[in-house]
């Protein structure tokens, strides 16, 4: 998914229609009328509820529905809501959560009573933040109830850079395990639905990145019967899942969110699907640029509303007017898509009186709480795969002797989370983990090599580093009129979650300007950059070495600079917040040419040796524009570790 903001019809824009009879918008009605409309009456019949609703509005208020970022519609009381969350593996993009293992690791357990749990963490936490979201007037990405996850596609080929984030090649596995993963998520209400689960991406969808936006699947019918479809089947049929996300791929030269063989008439017609089809982000905008079977916007926005695909992840369907006056789509198939989607609204509690809805009281504490710490530890360690214990060395003894701790992902923050993941307040690295079990004193820690030729070990810029470091704080994102506090910060390495850095400022949309001398400990090139959640620049001397924004993720970027020990070098950093749970950190890696030597000695005196391999979210993953051998677009091209960790072990 692309992060590209998504242009949506606004509610101060939408007029009368002549084409649906509707009367021109009328200013909010008093909230004791609005509380009287039929649509929310928590004691009719839920379908009675819909066509009240959907019968209310215009035209331009409907498809104002149809984008993730849905407009808000004051007249009625209908607040503005973003369809866009993730919870993969833990509530994603939205600050401090309970972190569980990637869906991999998860999918190595074999079972579903804890994938269950793991599921109904998730969707508590989510309806804690929720909720806490709307106490403060918010209703952006990332703090609702409907999430873009599990990914279930079929793990077949190892190279796929986003296998991660499945349940693996066997479609009976993923089937059982979505079907936990769908229930704890949604929960068993017999009313209310906890949150929404989207198992994705309906069907043939498993890589290569690069191709994405234009391939076609073109499979036999045996092989989409019995590899592509029958886990998307159970998470639907008899989990209960009310949401499926179409891929980008075609299917038999059919774009996945057009195709009327997928939706219509295998997710609706065989297996009696009720709930509404989201697009993958941008997909859409593929069916006329990179697939090319429409000529233009509205015609691709018309084939895929006709085909089923009720909301757009995109800015799409606002061609959904002129395909409308063109004849290319009907009315009639506008208010089916806002009937599902409002259907799912109401089942959600969001048009009833809190005290109606089980969770609306979901206190915030839940977040990593110990009862769901503790579900994090279960799937953790049921994740685990041992594949040999030669000599029984495990468990080591108590008595164990020094222990040489040795890799590249031994001390990495960043290599346990994945992708698609959330933020843990305080997590734990197998040095850090080792050292609390044994002794600090008898672990021996040696990195050994970086992940891959080129992709350096970051870490936060220490204190001894930086001389004279000021920031300025003010109460606005653009860094604008004079701060609201200037204080001196022995480092750059913060992580405010959702309170704000100082009194005085706005827990989110604000900025920070910071100056001070860089002195480097010895003389190479370094790696320097910024790890952040936001928008940053960052200038060494005159040279702007950083620029970088996602509202997504927790982002670093970093660049190539030769310093010499001793030397001062003037540094400039800007970091502009764009929501809650700040995060800025200046990092870098220190030149170190002799990595693999201090390995070795580490080793030769030792009894034990732990080698910590593998790969990182910043070399496989979601369409990703890597330059690493061994890498292309997100994917792997080898099956090998990287070659400076080959040459390590």
């Amino acid at each position: 998914m692309r992060s590209v903001p998504a242009l949506l019809l606004p509610a101060a824009l939408a007029l009368a229609s002549s084409a649906c009879g509707r009367a021109p918008l009328a200013r909010a009605a008093p909230a004791g009328q609005q509380t009287e409309l039929p649509f929310r009456n928590p004691d009719l019949p839920l379908e009675q509820r819909v066509a009240d609703l959907v019968r209310r509005l215009t035209l331009e208020e409907k498809i104002g529905q149809l984008g993730t970022a849905a407009s808000a519609i004051p007249r009625l009381g209908i607040p503005a809501y973003d369809w866009w969350n993730e919870g993969l593996h833990g509530v994603a993009r939205a600050g401090r959560a309970t972190v569980f293992p990637q869906a991999i690791a998860l999918a190595a357990t074999w079972d579903t009573a804890l994938i269950r749990r793991v599921a109904t963490v998730i969707s508590l936490e989510a309806r804690a933040k929720h909720h806490h979201a709307l106490r403060r007037g918010r209703h952006g990405i990332y703090e609702g109830l409907t999430f873009f996850s599990p990914n279930i596609n079929i793990f077949r080929d190892p190279r796929w850079g986003r296998g991660m984030e499945t349940y693996g090649e066997d479609p009976f596995l993923a089937g059982r395990l979505a079907v936990a993963f769908v229930r704890g998520m949604q929960g068993d209400h017999p009313r209310y639905l906890r949150t929404i689960a989207t198992p994705k991406h309906l069907a043939v969808h498993s890589g290569p990145e690069p191709d994405r936006h234009s391939f076609d699947a073109v499979v036999d019918e045996r092989d989409l019967l019995q590899t592509y479809l029958p886990h998307f089947e159970t998470a639907v049929v008899e989990g209960g899942a009310l949401s499926v996300m179409c891929a980008y791929n075609r299917l038999r030269g059919d774009p996945a969110c057009a195709s009327e063989l997928l939706l219509r008439d295998v997710l609706r017609g065989r297996w009696g699907f009720r709930g509404y089809v989201v697009s993958d982000c941008w997909a859409i905008t593929d069916i006329h640029e990179r697939h090319r079977v429409a000529r233009d916007e509205a015609e691709a926005a018309a084939r895929a509303l006709r085909a089923g695909t009720d909301l757009a992840c995109g800015p799409e369907y606002r061609s959904l007017r002129a395909a409308l006056e063109r004849g290319l789509i009907s009315e009639a198939a506008i208010d089916t898509a806002v009937s599902r989607l409002f259907r799912a609204r109401i089942m959600l509690g969001m048009f009833d009186p809190p005290e109606r809805v089980p969770w609306a009281a979901t206190p915030t504490t839940v977040n990593e709480s110990p009862a769901h710490a503790a579900v994090a530890l279960a799937a953790a360690r049921s994740s685990l795969v041992l594949l040999r214990n030669q000599g029984d060395l495990l468990p080591l003894r108590g008595d164990v002797g020094p222990v040489a701790v040795i890799g590249p992902a031994a001390d990495d923050a960043d290599l346990l989370l994945g992708n698609y993941n959330g933020q843990a307040s305080h997590p734990v690295t197998p040095l850090e983990g080792l050292r609390r079990r044994i002794g600090a004193d008898r672990v021996r820690y040696a990195r050994g090599s970086d992940i891959a030729p080129g992709v350096p070990t970051l870490t936060p810029v220490p204190s001894g580093a930086l001389r004279g470091l000021r920031g300025e704080y003010f109460a606005n994102q653009r860094l604008a009129g004079e701060p609201v506090a200037i204080r001196s910060d022995p480092a750059v390495d913060f992580t405010w979650w959702e309170d704000a850095p100082l009194p005085g400022l706005p827990d989110d949309s604000f900025s920070v300007r910071r100056t001070g001398e860089l002195v480097a400990p010895v003389s190479g090139r370094y790696a320097l950059g910024v790890r952040a959640f936001g928008a940053a620049r960052l200038w060494l001397a005159d040279s702007l070495l950083v620029e970088q924004s996602d509202r997504h993720v927790v982002w670093t970027h970093s660049a190539w600079v030769q310093l010499a020990a001793g030397e001062s070098r003037r540094i400039r950093l800007e970091y502009h917040d764009r929501r809650a749970d700040a995060l800025v950190q200046l990092v870098w890696s220190v030149p170190n040419p002799h990595l693999l030597e201090e390995a070795v000695e580490a080793a030769r005196g030792a009894d034990v040796a732990m080698l910590f391999l593998g790969l990182s979210p910043r070399l496989e993953g979601e369409e990703m524009p890597v330059a690493v051998p061994g890498f292309a677009g997100g994917d792997r091209i080898t099956l090998g570790l990287p070659e400076p960790q080959e040459q390590l072990l």
